[in-house]
């Protein structure tokens, strides 16, 4: 079974976006302030690629609030709107990389699948009315729902916790200002340059050659398959097809641990709701109060979604692929996104490739997202084995040749 271990960093998008699941990885919860409202527009600010570096006194919004852009203004601030990255683009992205068909027999014990409801029925966890989570469908529709986002996360240069991010609607043209941290706009910061980093959620599955497209969604689905997996060295089928088996911390569902994670540090931008608990629950176990309210204002634009209502997350499964993807999509300095390494946009520094991370490909990916699985071969008991398995599986029923990739963790440290 599986059970979480991870607590996702309180740092998150206070660190260049953090929005790692941290998998494994407790951080102490940076705390983090709505900030006063400010008194300027911004300034001198100059897009270029998605990184920008410039003067900048603090958006005039208030955290939560949010403002119509005229087309000129998204062209500025947000590199203008590209439509190969549209919703309407995004059913063709899948569908072209991985056919429902091909999905189905990757994946036939997923939470609520009809093995699964076989395999379930009498077991502590069934449940009759258990929707199929992990469902084709769902992955689409989130993909779909992600495509209309973008991300803008400003940093001071030279001290990459002061940040504030602001979640961008490309539909509604509207924009609306996520977080803040309290010491953004000090008097020492604002001598400051600001650096820029803007994530088109668009993109995922349609950058690159058509091979790195299937590679992406393939490192995608292995990792959240290892996350969620329910198989065993002797399970019917084989191990690796009973990936994507759980969406909720085993612990936390049961009440074993009925621990509410409610940092104190967030509690007064992100407050805990009575009587629930933001324990581990979705494809990446999404844990912690900040977590569920950061989550909730990139999602819905409104962080009291989520805190108000924590059990959406394992009820929905198109939410859960969609915190799935915003995690996969985002930077986490000094970490890149995982998607800028499956499809060759990161460049690793000299000091990356120092630490064995030169080497682009699932491995990477594989310290993207959890740096403790660092120097491990695909050897018996090794996490990275079934990681790795998972990948090969995965790329094979898509007929990727991933000959020459490293997809082991072997030689790297984290970053």
């Amino acid at each position: 079974m599986f059970v979480s271990k991870r607590k996702v960093s309180g740092s998150m998008l206070c660190r260049t976006l953090a929005l790692t699941l941290a998998l494994t990885l407790a951080a102490s919860p940076f705390a983090m302030a709505a900030g006063d409202k400010g008194a300027a527009a911004p300034a001198a600010e100059k897009p270029s690629n998605g990184k920008n570096v410039g003067v900048y006194t603090g958006s005039a919004l208030s955290v939560g609030e949010n403002r119509f852009l005229t087309r000129k203004e998204i062209e500025v601030q947000w590199d203008g709107i590209d439509p190969e990255y549209s919703p309407e683009k995004a059913v063709d992205a899948v569908k072209t990389l991985l056919p429902e068909q091909a999905f189905e027999e990757l994946f036939p014990y997923r939470l609520g699948s009809k093995q699964w409801f076989e395999v379930a029925k009498g077991k502590e966890y069934f449940k009759e009315d258990q929707t199929d989570y992990f469902s084709y469908n769902n992955l689409i529709e989130a993909v779909v729902e992600v495509a209309n986002l973008k991300l803008k996360i400003h940093s001071r240069k030279g001290n990459p916790g002061s940040q504030e991010v602001i979640r961008f609607d490309k539909d509604a043209r509207i924009e609306t200002l996520v977080s803040r941290s309290a010491d953004f706009d000090s008097v020492d910061n604002r001598k400051k340059e600001i650096e820029t980093v803007i994530v088109d959620f668009g993109t995922f599955l349609k950058e690159g050659f058509k091979k790195d497209r299937k590679r992406e969604l393939a490192a995608f689905l292995a990792n959240l398959s290892h996350e969620t997996g329910g198989g065993w060295a002797t399970a019917p089928g084989g191990e690796l097809k009973w990936g994507l088996f759980w969406n909720e911390n085993i612990a936390g569902r049961t009440g074993v641990n009925l621990d509410p994670f409610v940092d104190e540090n967030s509690a007064e931008l992100y407050p805990g709701a009575k009587d629930k608990r933001y324990y581990g629950r979705g494809p990446i176990m999404l844990s912690w109060n900040f977590n569920y309210g950061l989550f909730s204002s990139i999602i819905y634009g409104d962080k009291s979604v989520l805190l108000s209502k924590p059990e959406i997350v394992a009820q929905d499964g198109k939410v859960g692929y969609m915190t799935a993807i915003l995690f996969w999509m985002t930077p986490q300095a000094p970490k890149p996104s995982a998607h800028d390494v499956i499809v060759n946009k990161w460049k690793p520094t000299k000091a990356d490739m120092a630490k064995g991370l030169g080497m682009r490909g699932f491995g990477v990916t594989i310290m993207v997202l959890n740096g403790l699985e660092a120097n491990l071969g695909e050897t018996e008991g090794s996490s990275v084995k079934r990681r790795a398995g998972h990948y090969r599986d995965i790329t094979q029923a898509m007929g990727v040749d991933i000959t020459g990739e490293k997809v082991n963790t072997l030689g790297m440290e984290p970053f």
